[in-house]
């Protein structure tokens, strides 16, 4: 399926604390559920959304590299927190803190994943700014995605390497 191109307005739109955006998936990302908070803060009907690749929703400004360690975390059986920065239907934008986890069956088999995501501190958001940013860059140096999501990995990973820590630890560590 194509992905509509949205153009991002700049405009943050922020939901309450006390609310909590869900949605669950298939193996492939596709969205089986999602809840009233996600279809609203969003602005997509949950028609629009069930069916579709959860990338639906990819901010421009969200780098490859952070998606391909999240989905190489979870597809090993793990939980993985991160700031995620999302697109709405209509371009607007909005910072969530996902916390992703995969869901077994009885026998232990990964069956699909579901992801809760709070709204952020934005002091801590304003940190990942710019490591973002970064990231971005480092991919934006290769006409090829899949070559600039390699090299942005391989930064990030060595950005956490020389922190000494996890990427869920870096997440807490902000």
């Amino acid at each position: 399926m194509m992905q509509t191109k949205i153009r991002p307005t700049g405009y943050e739109r922020t939901f309450a604390e006390s609310e909590i955006i869900v949605s669950k998936t298939d193996l492939k990302g596709i969205i089986t559920y999602a809840n009233h908070v996600f279809t609203r803060v969003s602005g997509f009907k949950e028609a629009e959304l069930l069916g579709r690749p959860h990338n639906i929703i990819r901010h421009p400004e969200m780098p490859r590299c952070v998606f391909k360690l999240l989905w190489d975390v979870i597809s090993q059986g793990n939980e993985i927190f991160a700031y995620v920065i999302n697109l709405c239907k209509n371009g607007d934008h909005y910072w969530v803190l996902a916390h992703v986890t995969p869901s077994f069956d009885n026998s232990g088999k990964i069956i699909s994943y579901h992801s809760s995501r709070r709204k952020p501190d934005p002091k801590k958001v304003a940190k990942v700014v710019p490591i973002y940013k970064a990231l971005l860059e480092c991919e934006g140096k290769h006409a090829d995605w899949r070559q600039g999501m390699v090299a942005s990995t391989e930064m990030l990973l060595q950005h956490l390497d020389e922190a000494g820590m996890q990427y869920d630890e870096f997440v807490f560590s902000l």
